[in-house]
């Protein structure tokens, strides 16, 4: 279908794009389906917490106890439900994760310039390609040149291929490896130059679609802790096989009981079964990649949140992440005259040094203004009143290694019918002065009043214009330029910036600063952002001289890195890494991505970045603010936070059980914690360390903390050693009940149920105690947490359903109980909570390391 000629000044409108997709859709491939239910509850019949549950049922059934192995049956539907549930809500934060983790896409709407998800882009739209994007969908070039695209993902060449403006729009598009110079497909790459396409096909229509082939996917493995996790399951799992084993050989032989003893064994077995650690990491990771992303962090690879917590040097760069990159004209000076930002435009239309500055600038940038500062620079040139036509462009020298300026060739009538070529450049001060050619007293001057500017925080550009004839040379070195002047920007800094900046010192992690920009400039925006510059600033020409050794060096101290070229910030990035710290490294350029690969944590800009560089990142911040990279490390301290004491109370929990279903072993009692009762404690443990401990809000210390050790062992011996320490605890409070109920000649299952709701009650006592490392009743209960107490509210509606229905306390041999044996289990949990609390204290400087 054959599309009208584009409107390449306003696009589509916001209604025909929302038309157009919805009657073709988005603009994405198609995708393997989510997993049904059926296959969910498969996975979960494979796991031997469930094979054990379905043993004792059919041993039930076998002695004649129909009721039990229903019960038990209907536990095991209930944990596939609950499995198949937890599941589904991580899907559900997994397709929010992929829906903000598609490319975006920068496209003309209603005049405007607005960036948009990749998936959103409909079939019309005017999209601007510039170096460093990833194409999101199939189209033709309408306006642009050195345009340059990476299309190895669809042709296997290597070669990046040069586009050039289509003539007329085709009737289709042609097969990517067709060679047509002027078609561009989605899911190819912008190496070089900027260009506006139209859309022609997007999603299953375009060139990509037809193969079939998925670009992007999540990565939701987290490979380190789920080693760990496996090898703690491993342990347990082992543990348990030889327990259970000698409690039946051990029952059998000495009782000759072997139904009691297989009973037992499966007790024991599922007591010590840690089935609920996958479960946990599973929901922790999704869940707190879902959470982040709320807070504007996308997560592209769930392992990057263990080392959140571990950075120890966050790399910034300046425009926009530390600075608003909203550049306004605040400076023009030539020949000694000078305007400032408090002084209307007028004043430079009136004169003609200072209107040849802007208007040379303004020639010198391109027509699309995408870039900050050239937009400033079109504006303040618009607002000075001035038509005069631009002419028309014969060639662009863009920057370049050495180079740091742009050139500008224009024709334009001189009149008369003759015709002259205009040559514009703007760029880093030195490199206009090297254009120029200027003496060293004349570089002096002007370094001198680029200090001074940059000083006050500006970023300074030089001005320079030459007249040339045909043939135009190859290098802009070649022109014989006049040196015009200086154009100063400010860029205000984020609000946010100088108290995250204060809350990374405090929580021990290093702010370091790393810009293209000017000396004076970097030291006088570190200086309002709160970032330490004790240390000399480092210059790209400086790191240059440096060798491995010596840069890893200067960079312990050092906190200000200005004209660094973006290839350069690899070697800042292996110097730190070599120091032995843990890099976080912002980036949004194509020759950032060699860096933001090598850091511990790479974070890309999703406002102005790359796609190359989102892609090599593991962190990408929706709204490029530094703020949100201290919320994320905040929220990747309380993630790994809370996994750790969920997994502390899946260990302390299960010690009393397992103490329990071994005490009729090792005293001769009778068998007090049957299967079933194991599985109804399991429908409390469950929901408590994936839901309740996930939710809890950050600990008040949480960035006042010095970083944790990378490699640091999610159960570390102290985490392992308070946990045993809360399990012993525990089932001495549950056997002292016990202990109680069978002294005081009650029946057996009085002591049963005493003995039950107890180990229920200790449970309910160890979720509070793992709320929070801090030592304190009172935080136990008032921290927020509203999952937490619905939680509560359904336990005690449950148990108390259980005591008060006679049919269910038969089914589980259980009874009544009166005042005495109530305010027995009651003191069970509590003096178990206080004690614990108490020695919190003493144990809390571990826990936190």
């Amino acid at each position: 279908m054959t599309e009208p000629t584009p409107d390449l000044l306003n696009g589509l409108s916001a209604a025909e794009a929302r038309d157009r997709q919805a009657l073709e859709g988005f603009n994405e491939l198609p995708r393997a389906p989510r997993a049904s239910p059926l296959h969910a509850a498969l996975d979960v019949l494979r796991e031997p917490m469930f094979a054990l549950l379905v043993a004792a049922a059919v041993l039930y059934a076998l002695i004649g106890e129909l009721g039990e192995a229903l019960l038990l049956f209907g536990f095991a539907t209930v944990s596939v439900s609950i499995a198949i549930v937890q599941r589904g809500r991580s899907e559900r934060a997994l397709e929010a994760l992929r829906g903000l983790a598609t490319p975006r896409a920068l496209v003309l709407r209603d005049g405007v310039r607005v960036r948009i998800p990749g998936r959103e882009v409909v079939r019309g739209d005017l999209l601007i390609l510039a170096e460093g994007d990833r194409i999101p969908a199939d189209g033709v070039i309408v306006a642009g040149d050195h345009l340059e695209v990476d299309e190895s993902v669809l042709t296997g060449e290597s070669v990046a291929v040069r586009k050039q403006v289509a003539r007329r729009l085709p009737a289709a598009m042609a097969a990517p490896s067709s060679g047509e110079p002027c078609q561009v497909f989605g899911g190819t790459l912008v190496v070089r130059g900027s260009s506006l396409a139209v859309v022609m096909a997007t999603g299953s229509a375009s060139a990509m679609g037809a193969i079939g082939h998925s670009l992007a996917t999540l990565d939701v493995a987290v490979p380190r802790l789920q080693g760990e996790i496996r090898r703690l399951v491993f342990v347990f799992g082992f543990a348990a096989l030889v327990a259970c084993t000698l409690v039946v050989t051990l029952w059998g032989l000495v009782r000759g009981a072997w139904v009691d003893a297989l009973l037992g064994g499966i007790a024991l077995g599922m007591a010590l079964l840690p089935e609920e650690f996958p479960l946990v990491l599973t929901v922790f990771t999704v869940m707190g990649a879902w959470r982040l992303s709320r807070s504007r962090v996308l997560t592209r690879r769930a392992a990057v949140i263990e080392t959140l917590g571990a950075a120890t040097v966050l790399c910034t760069d300046k425009t926009g992440t530390l600075t608003r990159n909203m550049m306004s004209l605040a400076h023009v000076e030539a020949q000694g005259e000078t305007w400032d930002a408090q002084r209307p435009p007028e004043v430079i239309a009136r004169s003609a040094a200072l209107s040849a500055v802007l208007e040379t600038a303004t020639l010198a940038s391109d027509d699309h203004r995408i870039d900050p500062m050239e937009r400033a620079l079109g504006e303040a040139w618009d607002r000075v009143g001035e038509t005069r036509p631009r002419g028309q462009l014969l060639r662009e020298y863009p920057l370049r290694t050495g180079l740091l300026a742009v050139t500008r060739v224009w024709r334009r009538d001189a009149g008369h019918g003759a015709t002259a070529h205009l040559v514009a450049a703007k760029g880093a001060p030195e490199s206009i002065a090297r254009l120029c050619r200027l003496d060293e007293a004349a570089t002096a001057r002007q370094q001198a009043r680029v200090e001074a500017l940059a000083a006050n925080g500006m970023r300074v550009l030089a001005v320079a214009r030459a007249v040339a004839r045909e043939p135009l040379p190859d290098s802009p070195l070649q022109f014989e330029f006049r040196y015009l002047g200086l154009v100063g920007f400010r860029d205000p800094l984020r609000e946010s910036v100088p108290a995250a900046v204060a809350e990374c010192r405090a929580a021990g992690i290093r702010v370091v600063m790393i810009t293209g920009d000017f000396p004076a400039t970097a030291r006088a925006i570190a200086a309002q952002a709160g970032i330490d510059g004790g240390g000399a600033t480092v210059t790209g020409t400086e790191l240059e001289s440096l060798d491995d050794a010596a840069l890893a060096r200067r960079v312990r101290d050092a906190a200000v890195f200005a004209r660094i070229a973006p290839a350069q910030k690899l070697r800042i990035v292996e110097a730190l890494k070599a120091n032995g710290e843990t890099v976080a490294m912002t980036g949004d350029g194509v020759n950032d991505a060699p860096a933001l690969k090598a850091a511990h944590i790479g974070i890309a800009m999703g406002g102005r970045g790359t796609d190359v560089a989102r892609e090599a990142a593991s962190i990408v911040l929706v709204d490029d603010d530094f703020g949100s990279i201290v919320r994320g490390i905040r929220g990747g301290r309380r993630i790994y936070d809370n996994l750790r004491k969920a997994l502390g109370y899946i260990c302390a929990i299960h010690v009393p059980i397992a103490g329990l279903a071994l005490l009729p072993v090792l005293m001769g009692w009778p068998l007090m914690l049957t299967p079933m009762l194991i599985a109804l404690l399991e429908l409390i443990i469950d929901p408590a360390c994936s839901v309740v401990l996930e939710a809890e809000p950050e600990e008040e210390d949480v960035m006042r903390r010095p970083p944790r050790a990378r490699d640091s062992a999610l159960l570390s011996p102290a985490l392992l050693g308070w946990c045993l320490l809360q399990g012993v605890a525990a089932f001495a409070a549950v056997a002292a009940v016990q202990f109680a109920a069978m002294r005081a000649a009650l029946p057996l299952d009085a002591v049963r149920t005493q003995v039950f709701l107890a180990l229920a009650g200790v449970n309910l006592a160890l979720i509070f105690v793992n709320r929070a490392y801090a030592a304190s009743l009172r935080a136990a209960f008032s921290r927020p947490n509203r999952i937490l107490w619905w939680g509560l509210g359904i336990v005690f509606v449950m148990l108390a359903s259980l005591l008060a229905m006679p049919g269910l306390r038969r089914f589980f041999a259980l009874t009544g109980v009166d005042a005495g044996g109530l305010a027995l289990i009651l003191a069970a949990p509590a003096g178990l909570l206080v004690l614990l609390e108490i020695l919190k204290r003493f144990w809390r400087s571990r826990l936190e390391a």
